[in-house]
């Protein structure tokens, strides 16, 4: 947040922006593409302060641990991701499903002998993969917004392949993890697993308020291909009928969502602010300085050369959150996207890989929430399989641009 208001200043600075006019550019931020995505996930924490206040959350969580089974260490660890994924994918926020379901799994996991720096990974891979999939989560929203692209679409042509990818990667190098750690770090558990886990009625509608609503509209935003803005919508409704299904009061329930969304808070500050940051930059030119020193790698007009770069630049050259990052990716390299004739799907992917991927490229907010919501401090195993993750990812981007 300081990186961010420190950079705005010295940004408008350095373009000689007016002070007089930088309430007007704030309060344009305020209605831009960014804050709407910043508003959107404190929407989502909203939804997720009300699933945990109506016992709904709890009821998803353990209902995927116990159909898969947790009798041995992959089965722990494959519960694990797909009840990560899964409440991540509805969320659209890492920290705030995570943050909800890590105090649930660890108690059942441990049990099993999984270790926390396999946790770790678990949360970490399977957890940001979730919002390659996720219908309203920001990086999805974001990539749809500048391709163009229906939801359908990216998720056929963009979300699911890398989304594969990566769990796929996750789960061995998890199980790796797992092997190599295993008798080095262990959990230190003094909460005792909930086996005998009965939910309440209440909790019982909620979910299945929550699981309709959200499948209608969702469904129903796909039959009208509607637009970003109709997340805020499908998140509302979902979590105002999901609260009242668990009997929550109306006034409480606008106090839980209230309190939920302030969580997130200074994530929609800070998104709001990206938008006057990056006008600036551009307008300093720095974009366009940055194209140009990579420019000799870009003459051939080779897909596979451009992709390749592109992604690169993404991931190591432009920081910040994912969402910020692929506006920028766009607004740096779409020309010439555009003119050597690289399809939709591929660009998208070349957005989904040089943003998200960042957080695995090395330690950085992501990877060390996910360790702390682990109760993981091996740093090493962590920025190894980050690192597998980044050169897995990066390959494939090469193999889809040499088909389109």
């Amino acid at each position: 947040m300081l990186n961010v208001v420190i950079c705005v200043v010295l940004s408008a600075i350095m373009t000689k922006q007016p002070f007089s006019s930088m309430g007007e550019v704030l309060g344009s931020a305020l209605g831009s593409f960014l804050g709407i995505i910043g508003f959107i996930i404190m929407l989502g924490s909203a939804l997720g302060a009300v699933l945990k206040e109506t016992g709904a959350a709890e009821f998803l969580i353990m209902t995927l641990m116990k159909k898969i089974g947790i009798n041995s260490e992959k089965k722990a660890i494959l519960a694990s991701m797909v009840t990560s994924i899964v409440i991540v994918a509805l969320l659209g926020s890492l920290a705030g499903a995570n943050a909800i379901i890590a105090p649930m799994i660890i108690p059942l996991v441990a049990i099993i002998g999984i270790t926390p720096s396999t946790m770790a990974a678990v949360l970490m891979g399977a957890g940001i993969t979730g919002l390659f999939i996720g219908p309203y989560s920001p990086q999805v929203v974001t990539i749809m917004s500048l391709t163009g692209m229906t939801y359908s679409q990216y998720i056929i042509q963009t979300g699911l392949p890398v989304a594969a990818l990566c769990w796929v990667t996750t789960f061995i190098c998890a199980i790796r993890i797992q092997k190599k750690t295993k008798g080095v770090y262990q959990y230190e558990l003094e909460e005792k697993a909930e086996k005998d886990y009965v939910p309440s009625a209440g909790a019982k509608r909620a979910t299945a308020a929550f699981a309709i609503c959200m499948a209608a509209m969702i469904g129903y935003g796909i039959y009208l291909q509607s637009g970003s803005t109709y997340a805020i919508l499908v998140i509302s409704v979902t979590a105002i009928i999901t609260g009242l299904a668990g009997g929550i009061h109306p006034d409480r329930l606008f106090d839980v969502m209230i309190e939920g969304a302030s969580k997130m808070m200074w994530l929609f500050i800070m998104f709001v602010l990206f938008t006057p940051f990056i006008t600036f930059v551009s307008e300093a030119g720095a974009f366009d300085a940055l194209v140009k020193i990579i420019e000799p790698l870009l003459h051939s007009n080779s897909k596979v050369i451009v992709s390749l770069v592109t992604a690169l630049t993404g991931i190591f050259g432009v920081g910040g959150a994912a969402a910020a990052q692929s506006v920028v990716m766009d607004s740096m390299f779409k020309e010439l996207v555009t003119t050597i004739g690289m399809s939709t799907g591929l660009w998208a992917t070349i957005l989904l890989v040089g943003s998200q991927i960042t957080s695995f490229a090395y330690p950085e907010a992501d990877m060390m929430g996910q360790m702390g919501l682990a109760r993981s401090k091996d740093l090493k195993n962590m920025v190894k399989f980050g690192v597998t993750i980044t050169v897995v990812t990066v390959i494939y981007v090469g193999i889809r641009a040499m088909f389109g």
